[in-house]
């Protein structure tokens, strides 16, 4: 056993400490700041960008990576991959554990499902556009990866953790970099979020359609007690702490996700990068499975209390996500990345114009009702993450009269059911690219008749209708 003045043993506080330190600055910045406090760069981005310059200029200075000193036990790198990997699935279980009451109509129902649909489609066009890209490159470039331009949707859709996670998956494959390569996607997708949402508020402001006020000149928001907890709930601070509970429901729930990878990766071993790489989606699963069981005892009265706190996981999804984000970008290397700068630049910018234009289309053709707050949402939260979706979304609708709140919130189960088809064919894309990129576009078109299938389908039967009329 090492000693405690050793740097292994200080080595992960470090790395948190950092990172938590890169938030405060960050939020110092754009509180002082007015370009940066006008702009909606989320501040999880600003602190990882300052700690990405920070690292560089170390680097450039001593010629070694800030996180590979023995402060950070030599692996700090590695150790903020871990951070980022972790940090997704356990943000995404603590979403999972939110309760929910609201009970939908059928036109609410198809609204979600259409934007679980949305977001499956955007993957989809993303991925056959940064495919199409690098397998036409990878003819030309030498040594390019064909496949490395499907980490466009997952650093554009699904944000750093899914970018990381089959960066690695692609590392293990032969592509150099790999990591780095999606990381830097995804930081590329929260400033296309970032920039674009703010052109588009802007003109939004010149037609007289919203009055823009920076957040962070917003009042602090006022809460009630049955905002904080309902009635029935377990005390604040018993004999167990509250928040104790809470976090015991999400890493309870991921070392039993981490079982199940485990059990399944044992009986499939020529999955095992797969199915790791799946963690969050293990752990949405199995959270969803013991929300069911755990309403069924209460209705039972087996279960006497409501031990669960919308609140509290809200504020602990919230911390994972704003870790994850600053660790992703944090962990960049741009010495790996530098020589295929152009193409992550070329795959970014392009990326968001499409993204831009299709959920414009989108928003305009199946939410008229409230096009602009859903087509901000969307486009935010697939270029970065939810968050900056919301983001957006409070510039317009910032008491969320209109549904797209709950859209976002709720459309993650179609998202999942549709989505997971990508996932696999992620996995094919490094053997077969142009089998994948043939695949993708088939299974983009399917979307997106299922998408807009009454405008398609509705069309039809009134034309047949009309010439019926006229015989």
């Amino acid at each position: 056993m090492g000693n405690f003045w050793d740097y292994n043993v200080w080595s992960t506080v470090s790395v948190l400490a950092v990172l938590l330190l890169g938030l405060l600055a960050a939020n110092a910045l754009k509180k002082n700041i007015r370009f940066l406090r006008e702009s909606l760069v989320p501040t999880s981005v600003l602190a990882g960008v300052l700690l990405l310059v920070i690292s560089t200029i170390y680097e450039a200075i001593s010629g070694t990576s800030l996180f590979e000193t023995g402060l950070f036990g030599q692996n700090g790198t590695f150790q903020l991959e871990v951070v980022t990997y972790h940090c997704l699935a356990l943000g995404f279980v603590a979403t999972s554990f939110r309760p929910s009451t609201r009970k939908f109509d059928k036109k609410r129902g198809a609204e979600i499902f259409n934007t679980g649909v949305t977001t499956v489609s955007t993957y989809l066009i993303q991925a056959v556009l940064g495919m199409g890209i690098t397998v036409l490159l990878a003819l030309f470039v030498k040594d390019l990866y064909p496949a490395s331009g499907l980490l466009l949707p997952y650093g554009y859709g699904q944000g750093s953790g899914q970018a990381m996670n089959y960066g690695s998956i692609y590392e293990a494959d032969g592509f150099v970099g790999g990591k780095s390569f999606g990381l830097t996607i995804a930081a590329l997708g929260f400033l296309c979020a970032s920039i674009g949402g703010v052109i588009h508020l802007n003109i939004l402001k010149k037609r007289g359609a919203v009055k823009f006020i920076p957040l962070e000149d917003e009042k602090a928001e006022s809460l009630t007690g049955e905002d904080v907890q309902s009635p029935d709930e377990i005390p604040m601070n018993g004999s167990i702490d509250k928040l104790t509970v809470q976090m015991a429901f999400v890493f309870c729930t991921y070392f039993a996700s981490y079982g199940v990878i485990y059990l399944l990766s044992s009986l499939l071993p020529g999955f095992r990068s797969v199915l790791y790489g799946f963690n969050f989606l293990v752990g949405v699963l199995i959270a969803t499975l013991i929300c069911i069981v755990y309403r069924f005892l209460k209705r039972k009265g087996v279960v006497k209390k409501q031990y669960l706190n919308g609140f509290l996981m809200n504020r602990i999804s919230g911390f994972f996500f704003d870790i994850m984000v600053t660790a992703g970008i944090a962990a960049i290397r741009l010495d790996v990345v530098k020589r295929y700068w152009w193409i992550v630049l070329l795959l970014g910018v392009l990326g968001a114009v499409i993204t831009y234009f299709y959920n414009r289309l989108v928003a305009k053709t199946l939410f008229k009702e409230y096009q602009e707050e859903q087509f901000l949402a969307m486009y935010g939260m697939l270029t970065g993450t939810a968050s900056t979706g919301m983001i957006l979304l409070r510039e317009l609708d910032g008491e969320y009269k209109t549904p797209t709140a709950d859209n976002l919130v709720y459309q993650n189960l179609p998202a999942i059911v549709f989505g997971f088809p990508l996932m696999l064919l992620a996995t094919l894309a490094p053997k077969k690219p142009s089998l994948t990129l043939l695949l993708l576009f088939l299974f983009m078109v399917v979307m997106n008749i299922i998408l807009f299938r009454r405008q398609i389908f509705c069309r039809r039967k009134d034309k047949s209708t009309e010439n019926t009329d006229r015989e």
